[in-house]
């Protein structure tokens, strides 16, 4: 079994933190060095020449002749960073930059950090038009919702390479990763849970989404305004929608209405949790209370009604953490030459999420560690495998 690192008992001090963000987190190195009077001729003039000329000649040279082919762009507007919120463009940049930096460690992938000072979908779907020559793929981040569903469509769609908002579906990935291993916990079969989604944003949207593509056929989801149901006229366009295809015994109220009985709670929202509604939901339940910094619901408030309890900090055990997910999945896209990252391709992410910690199933320990080292090659395996077969 791979070591786990946990966070419980670091102490960081602010100076710190700031001293290691100090000129940003990423630089840009050189492949071979530029130290001699042939190395500058073959790097830049004339050498260069010869090469741009080729692929002026033939522009399917520059996947071989370029970093652009395998190069990811991490692009936000800064409209739902973490748990700060619509921050802006330049206060999300140190978290692209972190976001590239996890690429480095986990895929070996390269990344530039993008962040747009609009938030018209026109021009952030206009402007990485324009821009898709110079990357390979797309990782869309921290784009509030409902504007980041039509902004990832009209992207997947305009683009010939992979593209995916890991708000949505990095998270979707890793859930059902973690609820693979809790429902194995308890002994019960994924077709046979009653979930609760407490979000209707980016994130709850694609957890539902994945969740039943995946064989859970009792899924509720709240917004903040209870229950989205197909009687509510109060919902957007892409609530309608969840309506109709969630909710199958139509039920209307809010939190408490739909977690009495419920064997899954899924927090993706701000909101809180009181201890008397958890009490309520079927025994052995699993609460993954996701919400940072602070959960839904304390772990050890959860723990007195729920068999397994996850959340997204680094502080419990069963950190449901996006970075299980995106360093993979577009390591395995870019590897196998696909041109989108489909259902089947995020589906079988997750099993193989799911298949590292098998062999070290138990209640404390449903998903690996962020930082073993297996996750990364069997996700990146997994989505090879499943664009073969799409082909």
């Amino acid at each position: 079994m791979a070591e786990s690192v946990s966070a419980s008992h670091l102490v960081i001090a602010d100076e710190d933190i700031f001293e290691a963000h100090a000129g940003g987190k990423l630089s840009v190195e050189l492949k071979s060095p530029l130290d001699t009077q042939r190395a500058l001729s073959i790097a830049y003039t004339p050498g260069v020449a010869k090469v741009s000329r080729a692929i002026a000649a033939d522009a399917t040279l520059a996947k071989r002749y370029t970093w652009a082919n395998r190069l990811v762009a991490v692009v936000s507007d800064g409209t739902a960073v973490l748990g700060l919120g619509d921050i802006g463009p330049s206060a999300s940049l140190p978290v692209m930059e972190g976001k590239s930096a996890l690429f480095k460690t986990f895929a070996g992938l390269d990344s530039i950090p993008i962040v747009l000072d609009t938030k018209d979908p026109d021009e952030i779907v206009e402007t990485l038009i324009r821009l898709r020559p110079t990357f390979g793929a797309v990782n869309l981040e921290d784009i509030s919702a409902p504007r980041c569903f039509e902004i990832e469509r009209r992207v997947v769609e305009a683009l010939d390479c992979p593209v995916m908002h890991d708000d949505q579906h990095g998270t979707a990935i890793v859930v059902l990763a973690a609820l693979l291993g809790a429902s194995k916990v308890v002994g019960r079969e994924m077709s046979s849970l009653r979930v609760v989604v407490s979000g209707a944003g980016a994130a709850g949207v694609a957890c539902a989404n994945i969740l039943m593509a995946s064989g859970v056929s009792d899924v509720t989801v709240l917004d903040s305004k209870g229950i989205v149901h197909t009687e509510r006229e109060d919902l957007n366009s892409f609530k309608a929608e969840l309506a109709q295809r969630t909710n199958p015994l139509k039920r209307t109220g809010g939190l408490a209405e739909a977690l009495d009985g419920a064997d899954v709670f899924l927090g993706v929202s701000a909101g809180v949790v009181p201890e008397d509604i958890i009490a309520t939901m079927a025994p052995d339940c699993i609460v993954f209370a996701l919400s940072n910094p602070d959960p839904e619901i304390h772990p050890d408030v959860a723990h007195k009604y729920a068999a397994v309890v996850a959340t997204g900090r680094s502080d419990f055990p069963n950190q449901i953490n996006n970075v299980l997910a995106f360093p993979g999945v577009f390591r395995g896209a870019l590897d196998a030459g696909a041109r989108r990252i489909t259902e089947r391709m995020k589906v079988a992410a997750a099993e193989a999420i799911h298949g590292v910690i098998l062999d070290d199933l138990e209640a404390e320990h449903i998903v690996p560690s962020p930082l073993d080292p297996r996750v990364c090659p069997a996700v990146a395996e997994a989505v090879g495998a499943a664009v073969e077969e799409e082909d």
